[in-house]
């Protein structure tokens, strides 16, 4: 029994680098979508959902007409957000980003993730592949809570654009990290949304 549930951040934004929040793809967005739609042709998906945030549903709509079997339904669930706020044990690395952020902010990011985990993070019975697109700290959100790692994790685990996150969840056992943000798909010139480049 395999229930798999794939995870894939947006294509890249038009102007994200200059602070704008959402927008439309970017010429590169566009093929990095196109990629990773090429990439998983092969899978038949049971469920598919996406943020609707723009940069998202665009995403999603590019990888649809390679995958026309695939029906996404928007959530609110997968929207960006603060997934924690400042704790007692956040390395001091990260604590001048997350001093930035409202209490409310990072409560309510708090709130989607839990229920987001709820919601995705569940076994189920048979073979069942669900797809998700969504933004980077959502996806570094469900990799620290596979590997149970502190809340503050997540601000370590990046994810490129269209990258590939694939989870694993098994009745009794808890939820396997397959894959995380496997680039295989992207040439270098593609690769984009990361730290530092990723030219291998």
């Amino acid at each position: 029994m395999a229930h798999l549930l794939y995870l894939i951040r947006h294509g890249e934004q038009v102007d994200a680098e200059h602070g704008v929040e959402d927008g439309r793809l970017s010429p590169r967005g566009v093929r990095q979508a196109q990629a990773i739609a090429q990439r998983l042709s092969g899978v038949h998906f049971d469920h598919a959902w996406t943020s609707p945030l723009l940069r998202a549903t665009e995403t999603a709509a590019i990888m649809q007409q390679r995958l026309p079997a695939v029906e996404f339904e928007p959530s609110s669930l997968l929207l960006d957000c603060i997934p924690s706020g400042l704790e007692p044990d956040t390395p001091v690395g990260f604590q001048r980003f997350l001093k930035s952020v409202r209490p409310v902010d990072a409560e309510a990011g708090a709130a989607q993730m839990h229920d987001a985990a709820q919601h995705w993070l569940r076994p189920s019975r048979g073979d069942v592949n669900e797809l998700l697109i969504t933004h980077n700290f959502v996806i570094g959100w469900f990799v620290r809570e596979v590997m149970q790692s502190p809340n503050w994790q997540w601000m370590s685990l990046n994810q490129a654009n269209c990258g590939l996150t694939i989870i694993r969840r098994r009745t009794g056992k808890p939820p396997q990290l397959v894959v995380h943000n496997d680039l295989g798909h992207l040439p270098a010139e593609d690769r984009t949304g990361l730290p530092i480049p990723q030219p291998y």
